[in-house]
């Protein structure tokens, strides 16, 4: 596979047409956009252009987030954010582990400071799944080529250290690949293993994006495996409750 980082993006601002953009800085470039390409976009461009940013100034605290503020050494106007953006609380240590109103469980409901515009956060798109397709359905309009489409937040993990990028919206690309029934080198036959091929590129196309500025929020992924190819929702990657063994 290769991957390819669009440079130089243009600042994304609340109202953009994030699809066009990306097709003029795949011009700027000097790129072409081919049949099979994946376009993955970090998503806090995606969350900007949809105005899914907050002023910290214009959010009251309750008494619950003053509370929870100064235990967790946060803004108590983030943390009225992100118990907003929060359909349950998993934990609370030195974050607010959540289930966002999308079934995701992350670390703040996915509320960032980073790349936000000064005394800002922004949240995760309502829909990612949606946002994705609207670039996938206006790239096929517009340059009549079909490419799958993955958004990208960074995330911490349960038992390691260190953030890797994974999958929160997808269009034309499959969540999981399940290997179950197929066999190993030696004929012995796969009873667990499930893959997730969107949050593997997911992974690699975030290295080439870096965290500290946003000047590389989107890289093409080329070659990639038609495996990677079909049609399903993130929401599938999170694993159902009775099956998770870390809460």
């Amino acid at each position: 596979m290769e991957f390819l980082p669009l440079r130089n993006f243009p600042i994304v601002k609340p109202g953009d047409n994030l699809p066009k953009l990306i097709v003029e800085t795949v011009e700027k470039n000097n790129v072409s956009l081919e049949e099979g390409d994946i376009i993955v976009v970090c998503q806090s461009i995606v969350s900007k252009s949809e105005g899914r940013i907050v002023n910290l100034k214009k959010v009251k605290p309750s008494r619950l987030s003053v509370a929870l503020a100064k235990k967790l050494g946060k803004d108590p106007r983030e943390v009225e954010v992100i118990l907003s953006e929060s359909s349950e609380i998993i934990k609370i240590a030195h974050v607010i582990i959540s289930r966002t109103k999308h079934g995701f469980v992350c670390a703040n409901a996915g509320v960032d400071r980073s790349n936000a515009p000064p005394n800002c956060v922004t949240l995760l798109p309502e829909n990612p799944d949606e946002s994705a397709k609207k670039i996938r359905d206006f790239i096929r309009k517009k340059l009549g080529v079909n490419v799958g489409v993955i958004i990208t937040d960074t995330q911490g993990r349960t038992f390691r250290l260190g953030c890797v990028g994974v999958a929160i919206g997808v269009a034309g690309v499959k969540v999981l690949d399940d290997l179950r029934g197929k066999k190993d080198i030696y004929g012995k036959k796969l009873v667990s293993t499930i893959t997730s091929p969107a949050d593997a590129i997911a992974a690699a196309a975030v290295l080439m994006m870096g965290e500290a500025d946003e000047k590389t929020p989107v890289v093409i992924v080329r070659n990639a495996p038609q495996s990677v190819f079909g049609e399903s929702k993130c929401i599938e990657l999170v694993r159902p409750k009775e099956k998770n063994l870390f809460v």
